[in-house]
Order: structure tokens, then C-alpha cells, then sequence
């Protein structure tokens, strides 16, 4: 094949075919390109980083629970048998719409379509302060900065004299009751129970407080009353302090304050109370609803643009059972990619397409070891058989055979051990003025 290698041209190769660019290599996007394998287009992925990232463990991570590797897949390897796909790692800096083309820090590429599958970031809603003291948690670095800073703070705390300072060193606060929160506060309570009276013996564990602050009246708002119930009575027999209805309105490293004046003494604060969608510039104003989400059609195609679609996170399909769009979560990600694939290959042959109808497949989240809540269908049911249906379902979906298996090694072990082998502070992680 001949190569165009043109200056401030992404190298790609020739081809009469048309060329499908996807933006993201989420779970939109890595669906979508793999239901377009060694079809008759040419598909581009260009991604930020080189591997897709299995976002629902990402708290295990920042817990020691399992090591990043495991949950990350190497885009090359996952597309070694795709001659059609084509990978580069690049930051997008603008989509060029009247000129169809997609700009980046490595050059430009010209697409005939263009999937914008960039997923989602954390939103702080507007909370400077908040955002420049606290962590979120969206991506395997991010997850590796909690796991060094929670760490750390044990080692600065078991050398610490003063009382006041080492109670605030081992105090944690996760603000946000949806299932990444509920999730990372519970993995952080059984660090407590069980590792750190083994690792930190010199250290009181008892001064170590947990907090859950969470806006809403209940946990899980997504999710059914009973999960709600249930998540809160597990959290609190693992004794994390959940606070309901409290929003928080800023946080200066030291202190968390509240819309009930009320403030917390934490040193290390995890941010999972919300998110938006992360879009490339270059799209009009008029493309964008609440969230920063793209408006799309119920063929994912954004709104004012011919050939330009938008799936997962990102993606806002507005309906009468969805006036706010889809829930952003990878189920409807993977099914919107899916369905696109499919329709774009029907597009290209002038056949009819289908509109995109979601199809919930239940929920469910995990509290702690052994137990977890579960919305499926009509049946909510939470305890051991919900962790088990939650552990099983999470296993089968990380990409890769090798990963499956290190993570359900790692799973048994921590099972029958109560341990969590991946302690270690790689490297140190600053942020804020009191790191």
C-alpha cells in the first residue's frame, strides 16, 4: 500500500474506501471498531492513550485491590487481525466540520464520517477549590494518584507526634452516592478492617474516619429503593459515616464545608459526585445540552451535522423515557456502538436504518467484599449472590484472556486472605497546597 506522508499529515495509508475516523477508544468506541473488522472501510482510532481502560474497576485500583495492567488492553494487540483499523495515539485539538477533518497534536486527518466517542470527565460544578484540592477518578493515572496518596498519608501518619494532625492524615472523604462512590468508600472501610492493622500495627485505627457525603436523600439514585436501603445499611455495618442530603461547597485541603454547616477534617478527598461530557472544540454551540453532551438523533448522528455522530457519555439522545438522555454508563455506550456500526455499513449501502432503543440490562453495585445490590427487572435482590452475579459479570467483561485471569486470581486470593497485594507507592503524588 502506498503511504501519504504529507507535512501536517497524519501518516496513514492510501485507500479508495471511505474512511470512518473514531475520536475515543472507550466503550463506544472500541464496540463500534470492532463491528466494523475487515469491512470494506477504512477505520481510523485516535485515542489519547494506547490501551482501553475497564473504567467499572477503576477503584480497585486506587485500593490496591488489583493492579492497573489488569484492567487496561493495548489497542495494537486488540486490532493485530484488523487490517482495516488503523490506531494512533493523539490529543484532539479541534474538528474542522466544513473541511471535515480532525486536528491533532500529531498532524490532521480528513474523515468521510466521524464517531465522537470521547466519553466523559469529572465535573466539579464550578467548584475551583474543590477540583484543585480533591481527586477524581476517570482513568487508570488518576486511580494510581489515590492509591499513592492514601498510602502516603498512612506513612505521614504513623510518623506524625500530634494527635490532631495524624486524626486528619487517616480520615477519608468520597463525595458523590453513586456507584463509583459507594463502591470506592466501601473498597477503602475493608482497607481499614483488614490491612491496616496489619500493615500500620502502631497506628489507632480507630481514629481513622470514613466519610460518604452525598447531595440526594439516598444512595444509588439511579438504582431502585431497596438497593438504596440495602447499600447504606452495608456501608454503615462496614462504619463509614454516610451524610445524606449534604452538598458540599468547598473544600481547602484541610476542611470540607457544607450547605448544612457542617464541615469535615480530611486530608484526602475523592471526588465521584459527578460528570460531563468531554468534547472536542469545534463543534457549534447549537450541538450542545445540559452535561456538555452532543444532541443526537435516535441514529446517533449529532444535530446540524451530516456524518458526524456522537456515542456513549458524550452522546445525548433526548426521548420521552429519556428527556435527559441516556444514563452514562457502558451499557448504553456498547449497545450505541454496536448499532452504529451496523448502520453505518447499511448507510454506505443505501439500505434503511434502525433507531437506536435501549435495552436495560439491570444494574448492580458492589459494597465491599461479599456484598452488593442488584436492580434486574423486576427483581432486586442485594447480599452474597448479588456479589457473585456483580463479580462474574465484571470478570467476562475485561478485554483480554490474560486479564480475566490475573484479576481472577487476584479476586480469589483476596477472597479467602483478606489481603490486597498491590501496596505500593510507585510514585509519590503531590496536589494541593497540604500534599
Amino acid at each position: 500500500m502506498e503511504i501519504v506522508n504529507v507535512t501536517n499529515t497524519i501518516r496513514l495509508p492510501e485507500t479508495d474506501l471511505p474512511r470512518v475516523v473514531v475520536i475515543g477508544g472507550g466503550f463506544a468506541g472500541l464496540t463500534f471498531v470492532k463491528k466494523l473488522k475487515n469491512k470494506d472501510v477504512q477505520v481510523v482510532m485516535i485515542d489519547r492513550n494506547n490501551f482501553h481502560q475497564f473504567q467499572p474497576l477503576l477503584y480497585q485500583v486506587a485500593t490496591s485491590g488489583i493492579v492497573p495492567d489488569s484492567i487496561a488492553f493495548p489497542f495494537r494487540k486488540q486490532f493485530k487481525h484488523y487490517k482495516n483499523v488503523f490506531f494512533r495515539m493523539a490529543d484532539v485539538l479541534k474538528i474542522e466540520v466544513d473541511k471535515k477533518q480532525v486536528i491533532t497534536d500529531i498532524g490532521t486527518v480528513n474523515f468521510d464520517y466521524l464517531i465522537v466517542a470521547t466519553g466523559s470527565d469529572t465535573n466539579y460544578f464550578g467548584l475551583e477549590d474543590v477540583q484543585a484540592n480533591s481527586l477524581g477518578m476517570k482513568s487508570i493515572q488518576e486511580a494510581l494518584d489515590i492509591r499513592s496518596l492514601i498510602l502516603q498519608r498512612f506513612e505521614k501518619a504513623v510518623v506524625t507526634s500530634d494527635d490532631e494532625t495524624r486524626d486528619a492524615l487517616t480520615n477519608f472523604a468520597v463525595i458523590g452516592g453513586g456507584p463509583a462512590g459507594v463502591e470506592t468508600v466501601g473498597a477503602i472501610a475493608e482497607f481499614k478492617k483488614y490491612i491496616l492493622p496489619k500493615d500500620y500495627p502502631d497506628l489507632d485505627t480507630s481514629m481513622m474516619s470514613i466519610y460518604l457525603i452525598e447531595s440526594n436523600d439516598s444512595l444509588l439514585k439511579g438504582m431502585s429503593e431497596q438497593a438504596s436501603e440495602k447499600s447504606l445499611r452495608y456501608l454503615k455495618e462496614l462504619g463509614v459515616n454516610v451524610h445524606l442530603n449534604t452538598r458540599v461547597t468547598s473544600y481547602d485541603g484541610l476542611f470540607i464545608q457544607t450547605n448544612i454547616e457542617k464541615k469535615f477534617n480530611a486530608r484526602t478527598v475523592i471526588w465521584t459526585a459527578g460528570v460531563k461530557g468531554n468534547a472536542p472544540s469545534g463543534l457549534d454551540e447549537k450541538c450542545f445540552v445540559g452535561g456538555n453532551r452532543l444532541l443526537v438523533n435516535d441514529y446517533s448522528e449529532i444535530i446540524g451535522c451530516t456524518n458526524i455522530y456522537a456515542i456513549g457519555d458524550i452522546a445525548s439522545m433526548v426521548s420521552d423515557a429519556y428527556p435527559y438522555g441516556h444514563p452514562m454508563v457502558a451499557q448504553v455506550a456498547i449497545q450505541q456502538g454496536d448499532l452504529l456500526a451496523k448502520n453505518l455499513l447499511c448507510q454506505i449501502e443505501g439500505k434503511s436504518l434502525k433507531k437506536f432503543e435501549y435495552r436495560d440490562k439491570g444494574s448492580l453495585a458492589t459494597v465491599g467484599k461479599r456484598k452488593a445490590v442488584a436492580d434486574i427487572g423486576r427483581f432486586k435482590f442485594g447480599g452474597y449472590f448479588a456479589w457473585l452475579l456483580w463479580s462474574i459479570v465484571h470478570l467476562m467483561s475485561i478485554s483480554g484472556f490474560k486479564n480475566k485471569l490475573f484479576v481472577g486470581i487476584n479476586w480469589m486470593w483476596s477472597y479467602f486472605t483478606y489481603d490486597k497485594g498491590n501496596r505500593l507507592i510507585v510514585r509519590r503524588y503531590k496536589k494541593g497546597r497540604q500534599d
